[in-house]
């Protein structure tokens, strides 16, 4: 992640509109919707792709281009699972601080509320 990039991460996190609602379990697809329209904006929900390839492990071999491709993708999940995490309730947070990876998180909340919110129709 570049420096101009850094930066407008750092602008859009001083807007007023950044500011999400705590997800308690309640108004999923509300949540969801907004997280996304912030992942969107920071240029990182790709990170949520269920298509996305895993990165492979770093070998003496890879161009700079390979390696900066993987230093974007690892601080692209720092920054997407700091995103998720910070909008869940302090409950959730605490199910959900200690899983790998953002997109395991994400698929998580998605099978346990979508499934909960069918339930309710």
């Amino acid at each position: 992640m570049g420096l101009e990039s850094v930066m407008a991460t750092f602008e859009m996190m001083n807007q007023d509109f950044v500011k999400q609602d705590k997800f308690d379990g309640t108004n999923f697809t509300r949540w969801k919707d907004k997280l996304m329209f912030l992942l969107t904006t920071l240029k990182i929900v790709y990170i949520l792709d269920p298509n996305l390839s895993k990165l492979l492990e770093p070998t003496d071999e890879d161009t700079d281009q390979v390696k900066g491709e993987r230093k974007k993708r690892e601080e692209g999940e720092v920054v997407c699972k700091g995103h998720i995490l910070n909008t869940l309730s302090n409950r959730l947070y605490d199910l959900f601080a200690l899983m790998k990876s953002p997109k395991e998180i994400w698929e998580a909340l998605e099978f346990k509320y979508k499934t909960e919110r069918k339930g309710a129709d």
